[in-house]
């Protein structure tokens, strides 16, 4: 399966932006990519798809801040609409995003690229441009202790910071920085395309200054003309109890810089966390063995199970615990990342036989063994308990 892109790079909106500029955003290409503008057309109706998640999660605060610090793995596998009854109207879509301000299709579309049907959202209206700085990718590794507790790394990274001689615009001077003749400081190249829906408007970067609308004629000698230089940096980040193998967390804007003081890129964080030596982990479940004697097993016993904190807790083993029990510690587990509460810590008793017996202990045994108590005789409940720890182990 391909890995799900970035909810503000599928919007084309900055990491800062505002909930009216996501909805537009997404209002844009609801437009450009809805099924009943585009039948039979499957890429589009992906990208439509890939849109409508997106603006999911990014219109709701709470997803949004999920989101921000755990990327993907924050918000479950099915974050978006539900699409299996259809895709929806276009028409309610618009109105439910602008409160019926869009008049309809019922309009022709004519003129320079409008569209007289959506109310007046007509010509093509240009945006300034703003670079973003590229993601920073790095791993930290944690033990099962740090999980539990939570824990703050120090991450050292190399990134791309503003130069400080010519503060990021790439000229040796304010002088040196010129508008682009080609686009006229727009950073966009205009072309009119005729088709059987009229004549519409296209707009790509600009070839001669790359979208930036300026032109450098004298480049900054220290960054040679990029704005930017390599830096080395530690960066501190908190990381939540509870975290999973494998997750992300997101740092805002410690990626790397952009060109012209643009919209610094994320730092994400794949949390990595190493096998324990006593415990193994399944959700926010911990899973562990204890092996008693036969006669603690025959007789019962309190025993103690080591907790990720460094303490212990009390464990009472009832008489006639049979091998492979398992006993549960309600809330002993490890706590949730995304809810509250904590796991539970799954305690399975292992029964110890002895290999030798000096001539007094076996003497003992055999004696225990002609008594009728220690015939095998399983219960219901003892085998209906089995056949559950199958699927449990």
């Amino acid at each position: 399966m391909a890995e799900k892109r970035d909810y503000y790079d599928v919007l084309g909106v900055a990491k800062t932006a505002t909930a009216d500029e996501i909805k537009k955003a997404y209002r844009t290409l609801a437009i450009k990519y809805h099924p009943d503008k585009n039948p039979g057309n499957k890429e589009a109706e992906e990208k439509f798809k890939e849109a409508a998640e997106a603006y999911a999660v990014l219109s709701d605060p709470e997803k949004r801040k999920k989101y921000d610090q755990f990327g993907h793995a924050g918000l479950g596998d099915n974050p978006g609409p539900d699409f299996s009854g259809g895709f929806g109207d276009l028409n309610d879509i618009l109105n439910n995003l602008f409160g019926g301000a869009f008049g309809g299709f019922s309009g022709s579309f004519g003129g320079d690229g409008g569209f007289g049907g959506f109310g007046g959202f007509g010509g093509a209206r240009q945006q300034e441009r703003v670079s973003r700085g590229k993601d920073i990718r790095v791993h930290a590794r944690l033990t099962l202790e740090e999980v539990a507790r939570g824990v703050e790394k120090e991450i050292t990274i190399e990134r791309f910071a503003p130069c400080q001689a010519c503060g990021g615009k790439g000229a040796k001077s304010a002088a040196d920085i010129k508008t682009c003749p080609t686009c006229k400081g727009t950073g966009q190249y205009k072309r009119v395309v005729q088709s059987f829906l009229g004549q519409t408007v296209a707009y790509s970067p600009c070839p001669q200054c790359g979208g930036e609308g300026k032109i450098v004629t004298n480049p900054c000698p220290s960054c040679g003309g990029s704005g930017l230089v390599r830096k080395r940096e530690t960066v501190r980040v908190k990381i939540p109890a509870g975290v999973e193998d494998g997750m992300q967390l997101r740092v805002t804007g410690a990626g790397n810089a952009a060109k012209n003081n643009g919209i610094n890129g994320d730092l994400l964080v794949v949390i990595d966390i190493d096998a324990h030596k006593d415990f193994e982990r399944k959700d926010n479940n911990l899973f562990y063995t204890k092996v008693i004697s036969v006669t603690d097993a025959m007789l019962g016993c309190e025993v103690d199970i080591p907790c990720l904190n460094g303490t212990s807790q009390k464990l009472r083993i009832e008489p006639g615990t049979q091998s492979g029990t398992v006993l549960t510690m309600r809330g002993k587990g490890l706590p949730s990342v995304n809810s509250y509460g904590c796991g539970n810590l799954y305690v399975k008793i292992g029964v110890w036989i002895p290999k030798k017996l000096s001539r007094e202990s076996k003497e003992l045994v055999e004696a225990l063994g002609r008594s009728a108590d220690v015939v095998p005789n399983p219960t219901r409940d003892d085998k209906s308990f089995f056949d559950k720890l199958k699927n449990l182990f």
